[in-house]
C-alpha cells in the first residue's frame, strides 16, 4: 500500500467519529446503520446526519463478515424494461426507494422478471443470498416469481396489494379503490352521466381496486358497454378509447386507471373531434409529470408515491430484523385540473 492510500485508511471516518458527531453510543450507530432497529425517530436522524457530515461509508466486506447479510436490497420489476423508461410511475419508485436506502448506505440492485428467463434467473439469484430483501414492483396475480419468494424465505414488499397473498406477504399501497371512488364521485358532480372506465390490467391489484371503486359509485349504472381493459401503456389507453366509443359513443365522461393511459385516451378522443372537457370529460390516475404535460391538463388522482416508498424501506427494514409482514395503506388525493 502506498503511503498515500495508507494515510486516507488512516483519515477515513469510523464509526466512532459518527458516534461522536451524533452524540450516541457506538451501538446506537450500528444499529441505526441495520436497520434502526430500536433506535429512536430522533437518534436515527442524528445518526444519518453525521453519517452525511462526516462522509463516513461502511466497509460492507467487513460488515457482511460480522452479520451474514448481503447488506443490499433487490428492486425487482416485473414489467418489460421498457416500461422502466415509458411509464414515469415506475422511476418514481426507484429513485425513491433509492434515496431511502442510501441513507442506511445499502445499496439496491434494479432487476427485471417479466419473462420466465429472467423471472428464474432472478429467483436463483435472489434464493443465493446476494440480497437481503426484495422490493417487488407491478406484481400480477399467478405470476410464479412471489410464490418462489416466500419459498426462499427472504423478506419481501409488494409495491401495491398482492392479490391473493395479502395476510402473508408485506405490502405497501395507495388506497386505489377510495380513490377511485373519489374521481368518479367527481365526475357526477359535474353533470355527468354516461360516464366509462379504463381500467388496468385485472391480474394487478391497481386494475381490479379502482374497478371496484367506480363501481362502487355506479351501481347498476356500471354497464359493461362502458369498460374497458388497458395495460397501463399509451398505447393501451388508445386502443380502449377506440373500443369505449365504438361500444358507447354516447359517454360523457371516462375515468382512466392511469396518467399514460389518459394520454392516450386524450388522443383518440381528439382524432374523434370530441372536445375535452366540453363533450367528453376525462380523469385520471397517479398524478405523474404526465398530466400537467397533457392538452387539457388532466384532472387525477394523485398517489403519495414518496410515501409509499418510505413504507415500503421501513416495512421491508423490519422484516429484515425479525419482524412479521405488514401493510400500509396510504390515502389518495383529488386534484382537479382543465380535462373535467
Amino acid at each position: 500500500m502506498s503511503v498515500e492510500r495508507s494515510k486516507a485508511a488512516r483519515n477515513r471516518p469510523t464509526i466512532h467519529d459518527v458516534a461522536a458527531a451524533a452524540g450516541v453510543s457506538r451501538g446506537t450507530v450500528s444499529r441505526a446503520l441495520n436497520g434502526g432497529r430500536n433506535v429512536s425517530p430522533a437518534a436515527l436522524e442524528a445518526v444519518l446526519k453525521a453519517v452525511r457530515t462526516t462522509g463516513y461509508v461502511a466497509n460492507p466486506a467487513a460488515r457482511s463478515l460480522v452479520t451474514q447479510r448481503a447488506h443490499s436490497v433487490a428492486f425487482v420489476l416485473t414489467e418489460p424494461q421498457q416500461r422502466l423508461f415509458e411509464d414515469p410511475n415506475f422511476s418514481i419508485l426507484l429513485q425513491g426507494c433509492t434515496q431511502e436506502l442510501a441513507e442506511l448506505d445499502v445499496p439496491v440492485l434494479l432487476m427485471t422478471a417479466s419473462t420466465e428467463v429472467e423471472r428464474k434467473r432472478t429467483s436463483r439469484f435472489i434464493a443465493a443470498g446476494h440480497v437481503d430483501g426484495v422490493l417487488l414492483v407491478s406484481s400480477h396475480t399467478g405470476n410464479p416469481l412471489l410464490e418462489e419468494l416466500r419459498d426462499s424465505g427472504i423478506p419481501v414488499v409488494a409495491c401495491g396489494k398482492p392479490i391473493g397473498h395479502e395476510g402473508q406477504v408485506a405490502y405497501a399501497a395507495a388506497d386505489d379503490r377510495s380513490g377511485a371512488r373519489q374521481m368518479v364521485e367527481h365526475l357526477r358532480s359535474r353533470g355527468r352521466r354516461r360516464i366509462a372506465t379504463i381500467t388496468g390490467p385485472p391480474d394487478t391489484p391497481g386494475g381490479v381496486e379502482r374497478l371496484a371503486g367506480y363501481r362502487d359509485v355506479l351501481g347498476p349504472d356500471a354497464s359493461p358497454d362502458l369498460i374497458a381493459h388497458g395495460d397501463y401503456s399509451r398505447a393501451g389507453g388508445e386502443a380502449a378509447m377506440a373500443s369505449l366509443l365504438a361500444r358507447a359513443p354516447d359517454l360523457d365522461a371516462v375515468f382512466v386507471a392511469s396518467d399514460l393511459m389518459a394520454a392516450g385516451a386524450l388522443n383518440v378522443l381528439h382524432d374523434s373531434g370530441r372536445r375535452v372537457p366540453e363533450d367528453v370529460a376525462v380523469g385520471g390516475f397517479d398524478d405523474s409529470s404526465i398530466a400537467t404535460s397533457t392538452r387539457p391538463a388532466l384532472t387525477t388522482v394523485r398517489q403519495p408515491f414518496q410515501r409509499i416508498t418510505r413504507e415500503m424501506v421501513r416495512l421491508l427494514l423490519e422484516q429484515i430484523q425479525g419482524e412479521p409482514p405488514a401493510a400500509s395503506i396510504l390515502p389518495t388525493e383529488l386534484v382537479v385540473r382543465a380535462s373535467t
